[in-house]
């Protein structure tokens, strides 16, 4: 039974990655239809299940999309690429331009913002923003969309003491954006961190990035630094894997 079973989860690999290098080699392009379940299933042998189970991986995975009838298609959504180091530049956000826009030469809309203020933290956002007891953030919560997917959505958590009354309490921060204005408050960032793990989505995550519960995402940490050391911001994104693509370059 284990042979069997082992046999089985072979060939749902070989189907998926035959497709996948078909994709990769120009075969398939994008809105291109793949074979069905039947016409998988009798090439390779195999029972419609496995050919099933083979095309729901490329499904995971964000290469194609299924719809009643319709059969897979090939996905025509060109993966963003992040270019870590460049966007966090103080040259960047520091003559008011987005972070975004050196990514690459797309720049994601925000379809849902909400700005909490006097909001409660979580303990491991207290420990590094080093919350006295009692003190509360500022709590900005977005989703990023591209081409009508979303593709992310991020909280950044800040001292609600240190940006009380300024632009960063506000849906629209302004050129620049945060840094820009945690400059002008007289703590611009100095130092990033970032911290990457993946993971399976919860619910949630999963519902607002409208992605298969199976789906992994990429939950990306970034602390900001002001030059005195001090944690002036906390924010932690849920990307979409498949829409994403982290690109860090720097010297040796």
């Amino acid at each position: 039974m284990t042979d069997e079973t082992g046999a089985q989860r072979t060939k749902v690999q070989q189907i998926a990655d035959d497709l996948k290098a078909a994709i990769e080699r120009g075969e398939y392009g994008p809105g291109d239809r793949l074979p069905g379940e039947n016409a998988l299933a009798t090439q390779y042998g195999v029972a419609t299940l496995t050919a099933r189970r083979a095309l729901k991986i490329l499904r995971t995975e964000g290469l194609v999309e299924s719809k009643r009838g319709a059969g897979a298609r090939v996905l025509s959504f060109r993966p963003i690429r992040r270019r870590g180091i460049p966007r966090l530049a103080r040259g960047q956000w520091g003559s008011g331009k987005a972070i975004w826009s050196a990514d690459d030469d797309r720049a994601p809309d925000v379809d849902q913002i909400t700005v909490t203020e006097e909001a409660p933290a979580p303990q491991h956002v207290r420990d590094v923003l080093e919350l006295e007891v009692g003190e509360s953030v500022c709590l900005r919560s977005r989703r990023y969309v591209m081409q009508g997917r979303p593709v992310m959505v991020a909280d950044s958590y800040l001292p609600q003491t240190l940006v009380a009354g300024s632009p960063i309490t506000q849906a629209d921060t302004g050129p620049g954006g945060i840094y820009a204005r945690l400059a002008d408050l007289g703590h611009a960032p100095a130092r990033f961190r970032e911290e990457i793990r993946v993971r399976l989505p919860s619910g949630e995550e999963a519902a607002r990035l409208a992605i298969p519960a199976d789906r992994a995402v990429i939950k990306l940490a970034r602390t900001a630094f002001d030059a005195e050391g001090r944690a002036v911001e906390i924010n932690e994104m849920t990307m979409d894997s498949a829409a994403y693509v982290l690109d860090y370059e720097f010297d040796a």
